[in-house]
């Protein structure tokens, strides 16, 4: 089933955008249980694309409850090979201001209490995730956002916290000290399944606050960051619909292969019930069952 080959993860209202048409709503379930919310299909600017609101419509899921194996599985059993995430964030740099657009290639993961892999109970694979950001993609997406207006930074860190609650100045000063340019809750383990599910991942992360470490401003509040964030979100609707023109047809990169030296786990010792869960991410690698070589 193809219903969209681009995917957006974002605020419940992001697809509320003009020219997206024939929007049409799926209730999908998977083996990992229902994602989000429902998952609203259509066309914008001649792709079809799927839009998941990550924290549910009315933000009622935390950032540690979010349930991502689904979220992930759901859309890529929609079809799709590209998925773009779409989040709030705070500068941990001087140069990046609030309201700006950052396209980071890399994480870091401070989070401990999320499932971070599809490959659990009864079979082992290990990704390559020294990029976590497709390349291809994330490139095409800043070109994008460059377009749009705001400053757009290309590159940098994203740290990933557990949350709900936002940092201490202790720990803010010291994400500061290891280098890293902007703090979010939401980038893992969403990036780690995208590329378990051979899907280009990137992030078109808006700049909301300084988090708790700038001398000149006051600790982070909801407040602030969706007062900031309302501000941006019509500059990301226009950085998606600039992107997607752009996208080629097929994809040039290495992240719809991910998976083809990654499964350790012996064909002939997987079980029946992990290839019926798994078969989506799992069936073009492994010999058939009933072939007398699969599990």
């Amino acid at each position: 089933m193809v219903m969209a080959t681009v995917g957006v993860i974002g605020g419940s209202g992001l697809y509320q955008i003009e020219g997206f048409v024939g929007a049409t709503e799926v209730d999908i379930d998977t083996p990992f249980g229902k994602p989000s919310d429902r998952i609203v299909v259509g066309e914008l600017a001649g792709v079809r694309i799927a839009f998941l609101p990550r924290h549910g419509r009315g933000h009622r899921i935390g950032p540690s409850e979010i349930p991502q194996r689904a979220n992930i599985y759901a859309l890529k059993a929609l079809g799709i090979e590209r998925l773009i995430s779409v989040s709030a964030v705070g500068s941990m740099r001087e140069g990046i201001h609030p309201l700006d657009m950052v396209v980071p290639d890399q994480i870091y993961d401070r989070t401990t209490l999320r499932p971070h892999s599809f490959f659990t109970d009864g079979i082992v694979a290990h990704v390559g995730l020294a990029d976590p950001y497709c390349p291809d993609l994330s490139d095409h997406l800043a070109v994008a956002a460059e377009q749009v207006g705001p400053t757009v930074h290309r590159g940098g860190t994203y740290v990933c916290i557990e949350g709900p609650q936002f940092s201490t100045r202790a720990e803010s000063r010291i994400y500061r000290q290891w280098g890293v340019d902007v703090i979010g809750m939401t980038a893992m383990p969403e990036a780690r399944l995208a590329r378990e599910a051979e899907l280009c991942y990137a992030t078109l992360a808006l700049v909301t606050d300084y988090d708790v470490w700038h001398e000149t401003s006051g600790p982070v509040t909801v407040g602030q960051v969706e007062a900031n964030l309302g501000k941006s979100v019509k500059a990301a609707q226009e950085t998606l619909k600039r992107l997607l023109p752009t996208l080629p047809a097929r994809r040039g990169c290495n992240c719809g292969t991910a998976l083809a030296k990654s499964i350790v786990t012996a064909p002939n010792l997987i079980s029946p019930e992990v290839r019926q869960r798994l078969g989506l991410l799992l069936d073009k690698y492994l010999p058939p069952v009933g072939s007398g070589t699969g599990g």
